[in-house]
């Protein structure tokens, strides 16, 4: 291919003539201006080529497809439906001889926009396409999971730090008050010796003082008796004094830290570790199927509703003791169920798949419907409010909350887009951010549930007893209506645009035919159906939830 700024005329190129071209042809891959197009167009052999424009060939002009047999060198002009294999010349008699399904390439590719392989190749690319976005997505959650994690974590440092300085300056408040407290004690010990020392010392120097008194003018008698009984004063003085000396203590001051400080501030290095725990994440990868067979491939595109078939996974019925009133359901990528209890409890309930109740689950406000967004998020309608909310499928933190002008019932997704059913002849589509899109005008005034395939949307009227199939676009391709649907509510749909409405009053499941030309009832009431009220089809695990007004879960795989 031509490459540049301008694509050269590759006939005028060949007599050494430089022209710009204003075309491109396909099958000889060279540019053509408007006499070699005109000429190209005139001649037998190249009559039938395609042209393209320019700007047409730039999209184009990058794409690398070789025509050339890496093992031999040669244009391939072959292709071997045996061994589904283009093939060059030599390739032909060297390994394919004895092959009689070797036609020409330019037979092989003849309706290749039509094959089934382009069809599975776009759906590949869009399903691998998806599935990074969700990759995407999930890694962007969980990183601002991180961000939340580590602002938690940050807090809980500064609160321990917190508590922990409180509680030291506590212990040392108390600590410094016993100090006080026990030098008091030991210096009002020091002061009552001290005090009792002084009287002595003060009788004493009074003693002293009379018998140097009575020494100098007392008579020899009264000097005689005075002497006795000062001397025996003093003796009683001084056993008394003695006995203060032997009771006479020192106090020394210590202080014993508790271990468990001296520890903190010696041995304790870290304030705590920061840990991290991995776990592998299984991001739910749904491989498109990409077949490369060009002609003669067979892939079923529909399937007869005679051969499906129900087998009855675990039936269960949820034990509450409020009122319980369910209007919509879901199976998360985990397995688990989940049930929207349209009460004032304002809660989504969750379930095991076995039956075993997993949590309850607060929400904003009354729940109606549920669909899967993806591996980590829901969406959730809630009439009352005119809202729906964006739930982390795993910890239920609300990612986005989207107001509406309108009542929203039932909700559905595909390819990014939320298709919301107002009851009102309309079906919003919004893209995840809550931008709204399109308004589809429907002909129904009595909607509440809705579902949708990669290119159909189905909803119920209930009202009227009727299943309508819509394009993406609101046009409507068929519509059914039967007596053995009374007042059908949930609708789901399958890998191959079969049907699955429940009928509530008439107490069955329908399965409609993809056309809408056919039906049959595959559960009834002696099946164990009571109004039922919502539907759900996982289409990776093909299995088919069923929810009773009044509480009854039953899950069967589709065979």
């Amino acid at each position: 291919m031509a490459s540049g700024t301008y694509v050269p005329c590759g006939p005028c190129g060949y007599d050494d003539v430089t022209k710009d071209a204003k075309r491109w042809c396909t099958n000889c891959e060279e540019g053509l201006c408007e006499d070699c197009e005109n000429a190209h167009r005139k001649y037998k052999i190249s009559r039938n080529h395609k042209t393209i424009s320019i700007e047409d060939y730039r999209k184009i002009e990058n794409v690398s497809i070789s025509q050339i047999c890496e093992h031999h060198g040669e244009n391939l002009e072959w292709f071997c439906k045996t061994h589904d294999e283009v093939l060059c010349m030599v390739c032909v008699p060297s390994k394919h001889k004895a092959c009689s399904g070797v036609i020409s390439i330019t037979v092989a590719s003849t309706n290749a926009r039509q094959s089934i392989a382009l069809s599975d190749l776009e759906q590949a690319i869009e399903g691998t396409l998806r599935n990074v976005k969700q990759c995407i997505m999930n890694r962007e959650s969980a990183s601002k999971d991180i961000d939340r994690q580590e602002l938690a974590i940050k807090t809980t440092i500064l609160e321990t730090r917190t508590k922990i300085n409180g509680h030291l300056d506590k212990m040392q408040e108390k600590l410094l008050c016993d100090l006080r407290s026990t030098s008091h004690t030991c210096k009002s010990k020091y002061s009552k010796l001290l005090r009792k020392l002084e009287s002595k010392k003060e009788m004493l120097t009074e003693l002293r003082e009379q018998t140097q008194h009575m020494k100098q003018f007392s008579s020899d008698k009264h000097m005689f008796l005075g002497t006795r009984q000062v001397n025996q004063r003093i003796v009683r003085e001084v056993r008394s004094i003695k006995r203060v000396f032997g009771a006479t203590k020192d106090y020394e001051l210590k202080v014993a830290i508790h271990s468990l400080i001296e520890k903190l501030a010696n041995e304790v290095k870290d304030f705590g570790q920061i840990n991290v725990s991995e776990c592998a994440r299984k991001l739910a990868f749904r491989d498109p199927k990409i077949d490369q067979a060009q002609i003669g491939i067979n892939v079923p595109t529909s399937r007869n509703i005679a051969d499906v078939k129900l087998q009855l996974i675990k039936t269960f019925q949820i034990q509450r003791n409020a009122e319980i009133v369910i209007s919509g359901c879901a199976t998360l990528p985990n397995g688990h169920i989940l049930i929207a209890n349209t009460t004032n409890e304002n809660q989504l309930i969750e379930y095991s798949d076995t039956g075993k109740h997993i949590r309850d689950i607060p929400v904003s406000g009354r729940p109606f419907d549920i669909t899967v967004i993806d591996s980590n998020r829901i969406v959730v309608t809630y009439p009352d409010m005119r809202i729906l909310e964006i739930l982390n499928s795993n910890n239920f933190n609300i990612e986005n909350k989207i107001s509406l002008q309108n009542i929203c019932f039932g909700i559905s997704i595909v390819d990014g887009r939320l298709y919301v059913i107002n009851g009102d002849s309309t079906i919003q589509v919004l893209d995840l951010s809550g931008r709204q899109l399109e308004t589809l005008k429907v002909e129904s005034n009595n909607s509440l549930y809705i579902t949708t395939s990669s290119d159909r949307l189905f909803f119920t009227d209930s009202a009227n007893s009727s299943v309508h199939c819509c394009s993406l676009k609101g046009e409507e391709l068929w519509h059914f209506k039967s007596e053995s649907i009374a007042y059908p509510y949930g609708v789901a749909v399958d890998n191959y645009n079969n049907v699955y409405v429940v009928g509530y009053f008439s107490r069955n499941l329908t399965i409609i035919q993809q056309d809408g030309k056919d039906s049959k009832t595959s559960l009834t009431k002696s099946d164990g159906l009571d109004r039922p009220r919502a539907v759900f089809y996982d289409k990776e695990k093909r299995t088919l939830l069923i929810c009773d007004y009044n509480g009854k879960v039953a899950l069967y795989t589709v065979v």
